[in-house]
Order: C-alpha cells, then sequence, then structure tokens
C-alpha cells in the first residue's frame, strides 16, 4: 500500500510541475502578446508560431498536472474530511475546465493572425484588432478560473491543519493565499484602476502559501501519521468475542 509520505511527495512534484508549466506559459505569452498593441502582438503571433503554440500546449500541461495534483492529495486527506477533501477536487475540476476551454481564445488568435481563420477576408488592422481582443478574452477567462483556483485552498488548507501531520500555519498560509487571489479577481473586474496596485501583494501572498506548501510536500512529505490513516476498524477477534457476548 503506497505510504503517505510517498503520496505526499508524489502531490509536491506534480504541484511543482504545475508550478513551472504555468511559468513557462506565462513567459512564452508575456514575449508574444503587447496587451495595448493589436500590430505588434499579431506580428509576434507570426514571426513566433511555434512559441505561441508552445504557449498552449504548456497551458494544457499545467491544467493536467493541476487536477492530478488536486486527486493525489485526495487519496493522502480523504481521510481527514471526506467532504472537505471531495470539494478540494470539485473545485480544481471546475478551474481546470475553465481555464482548458478557455484556451480556444488563443487558438481563434492564432487563425486570425495568421490568416487561417475567417477573419483572414477583413483589412490587416481588423485582423490584427480582433487577434488581439481574443488574446485578451483569454487572460479574463483565465482570471475567472481564479475563482475556483482560489477557493480550492479553503479546503485544502482546511485539511492541512486538521490533519496534524503537517505545520498548521502552512493551512493558515494557503487560507491567506485563497484570500489574496480573490482580491487581485474582484480588483480586475471592478476596479480595474487598482489592480497593479493589487497583484503584488496578492502574488506574494500567493507565493508564500502554495510554494511553502509546496516544499514541505516535496522535502518533507508528512511529519507524522495525525489523521491521515483510516480507521481500521475492530478486529476479527473483537468481532468474534463480540458476537460470543
Amino acid at each position: 500500500m503506497t505510504s503517505d509520505k510517498a503520496l505526499a511527495r508524489v502531490a509536491g512534484l506534480l504541484y511543482l510541475m504545475v508550478a513551472v508549466a504555468t511559468g513557462v506559459a506565462g513567459y512564452l505569452r508575456g514575449s508574444i502578446v503587447v496587451a495595448t498593441d493589436a500590430s505588434t502582438t499579431a506580428e509576434h503571433i507570426r514571426a513566433s508560431e511555434t512559441l505561441f503554440r508552445g504557449g498552449i500546449v504548456a497551458d494544457l500541461v499545467a491544467a493536467t498536472f493541476f487536477l492530478l495534483t488536486a486527486m493525489v492529495l485526495y487519496a493522502l486527506l480523504r481521510n481527514v474530511n471526506r467532504l472537505a477533501a471531495a470539494a478540494m477536487v470539485i473545485l480544481v475540476a471546475v478551474s481546470v475546465a475553465i481555464q482548458s476551454l478557455n484556451l480556444l481564445n488563443e487558438v481563434a488568435a492564432l487563425a486570425i493572425a495568421t490568416g487561417g481563420g475567417p477573419a483572414g477576408i477583413l483589412g490587416q488592422a481588423d485582423s490584427d484588432a480582433l487577434a488581439l481582443l481574443f488574446v485578451n478574452l483569454q487572460h479574463d477567462g483565465f482570471v475567472i478560473s481564479q475563482m475556483f483556483f482560489a477557493l480550492w485552498l479553503l479546503p485544502l488548507g482546511y485539511l492541512v491543519v486538521k490533519s496534524g501531520s503537517f505545520p498548521r500555519v502552512l493551512g493558515y498560509l494557503l487560507g491567506v493565499a485563497c484570500l489574496g487571489y480573490l482580491v487581485d479577481l474582484f480588483a480586475h473586474f471592478l476596479a480595474p484602476g487598482i489592480e497593479p496596485s493589487v497583484l503584488p501583494v496578492s502574488a506574494i501572498a500567493g507565493a508564500i502559501g502554495e510554494l511553502g506548501f509546496m516544499a514541505w510536500l516535496v522535502g518533507k512529505g508528512v511529519s507524522g501519521r495525525g489523521r491521515l490513516a483510516a480507521d481500521a476498524g475492530p478486529s476479527h477477534a473483537e468481532l468474534v468475542t463480540n458476537g460470543a457476548a
């Protein structure tokens, strides 16, 4: 039977792959997209089509590893509280579904910018503007998925605190990370003018909580069985004795 420590380290490595793939996707996208310049963005897409496609694939890889991370954490933490563990996986699944479907916006931008879509009949300026619109819609869609990406940290933090197998502070930091991501989400849609000021704070809050938990999983695994082990129930001898009584 797989040990708790092994499960924890597998979850940590999967979580690390999420961070790496997300970072690669963000870097590739950031090197191509100029959010306020349609012609430059479209030209970059045409000149770096392979890199743009690579960013889409990296996002899909990140989404896949994210779902696998939640599944392994469910296997590890389900005996702490099965309902909270199930909620954690459901929230991740919703986030992954939104993120994956949202990538169609980038596919559309690629088709338009390279002349492979129906927008090829438009003039160059209109085609470039339409490509940028889809790229920006992809960003907004990613922010929308952040609602569920943030909320999954609440049941995860609860499970970490209640498990007795991790430092309780890690669970509280995951809760702070959730709050930080939600603040950034609502600032993006309700007060975009202050988002540049909010984003660094939310990013730091998220990094401290998530990277701290990730590092603990990879490096330490679990510090003790705590409440991770399932209730073994009465032994066969005890059942026989009770039945005889």
